[in-house]
C-alpha cells in the first residue's frame, strides 16, 4: 500500500515538474498523451487504494470474531408482503427497514437481503423482529417473534425467514 502510496505522490510531482517545464513552450500530442497516460495511472492507483482502505475500514469496524450478519428472506411464494422490517438485539434497535417495489419483487424471486452487520460478543442474545405488510389476499399483516440466538467465537450469521405463518429464525 506504501509503495502504491510512493508511486502516486512520484507521479504527481512529475506531472507537476512536466507541467511546469511545459509552460512556456509549445506542447505536441506526444506529450499531451504522456501526460493522458500518467494521468489514468495515477487515477488507476488512487482506485486500488481506495478499495484497499474500504477492506481494512471493513476489517476494523467489523473483526471476524465478534461479527454478526442478519439476513432476511421469503419463505413460500408470495404468502406475504412485508412493507417493513425492525430488528432489535437485546432490546437495543439495530435495523429497520421500508421495503421498495424493486426490492419487494426481488425478495420475491427468492432473493436474500443483508439488512444488518454489526458487532456482538460472543454468548446469548435476544433478537426481537417486528414485520408489517400485507397478506397474499390484501388484508394488513403485523408479527412479532423474540429468538435467542447464540453467537460463537467467528462471524454469524443469522437468516429471517419470513412467511404468513410466521417468522422463523435460522442461526448458522
Amino acid at each position: 500500500m506504501f509503495s502504491r502510496l510512493k508511486k502516486l505522490i512520484l507521479g504527481i510531482s512529475l506531472l507537476a515538474m512536466s507541467v511546469a517545464a511545459a509552460h512556456g513552450q509549445e506542447v505536441n500530442s506526444t506529450q499531451i498523451k504522456g501526460l493522458d497516460e500518467q494521468v489514468q495511472d495515477i487515477k488507476s492507483d488512487v482506485l486500488s487504494i481506495a478499495a484497499e482502505l474500504s477492506q481494512l475500514e471493513e476489517k476494523l469496524l467489523y473483526p471476524s470474531n465478534t461479527q454478526v450478519a442478519v439476513f432476511v428472506s421469503l419463505a413460500g411464494e408470495g404468502a406475504i408482503r412485508p412493507d417493513s422490517v425492525q430488528i432489535q438485539i437485546d432490546g437495543k434497535p439495530v435495523a429497520h427497514h421500508l421495503y421498495t417495489f424493486k426490492e419487494l419483487e426481488a425478495l420475491l424471486k427468492g432473493g436474500v437481503q443483508r439488512i444488518y452487520t454489526g458487532n456482538i460478543r460472543s454468548g446469548e442474545h435476544d433478537f426481537e423482529v417486528l414485520v408489517l405488510g400485507q397478506t397474499a389476499g390484501g388484508a394488513d399483516f403485523k408479527k412479532s417473534e423474540q429468538f435467542t440466538v447464540h453467537k460463537d467465537v467467528g462471524p454469524g450469521i443469522v437468516e429471517i425467514s419470513l412467511d404468513a405463518a410466521g417468522i422463523i429464525m435460522k442461526d448458522r
